[in-house]
């Protein structure tokens, strides 16, 4: 169920700043996209999980780091994969790179949790979206080369 997905992006002007670099948010955007189409992939419908359940998942921990900037009419992909999983947590691996280069603009971890219309926090959340127990000797983090 831990797949890697990839979604491309064409950079355009509204995702800029003034001088045609992408603006730092916009990572952050084109990320989230990243974690809602994995999720997707593998069976989870955050609309679903709002709607029917009312269970959202926000972010409760972002480390980013800004590497080379993307600039206006790039072609980007954006990499997801979990990283780890905990009963109350899920880290999501992400890297933003320039299609035709390789060059990586961005590498996070992105730790989202689950929470109840109440707020309180879900303590299964691996088996909410469908992951596996984690095996500690498993990780992922060859499955996106940078």
């Amino acid at each position: 169920m831990n797949s890697e997905i990839n979604l491309e992006y064409k950079v355009q002007y509204a995702d800029t700043d003034a001088y045609g670099v992408v603006w730092h948010g916009t990572y952050l955007r084109w990320m989230e996209a990243g974690r809602v189409e994995w999720l997707f992939n593998n069976g989870v419908r955050i609309d679903e999980l709002a709607r029917d359940f009312g269970i959202v998942m926000p972010v409760v921990d972002i480390n980013i780091k800004y590497k080379f900037p993307a600039k206006l009419l790039n072609n980007v992909v954006v990499s997801t994969i979990v990283k780890e999983h905990s009963a109350a947590s899920v880290t999501f691996y992400q890297v933003v790179k320039i299609k035709e280069t390789g060059k990586i603009c961005t590498i996070a971890e992105v730790r989202a949790t689950a929470i109840d219309k109440n707020g309180k926090v879900i303590r299964d959340l691996a088996g909410l979206i469908g992951l596996k127990p984690e095996n500690p000797e498993n990780t992922d983090k060859q499955v996106l080369k940078h």
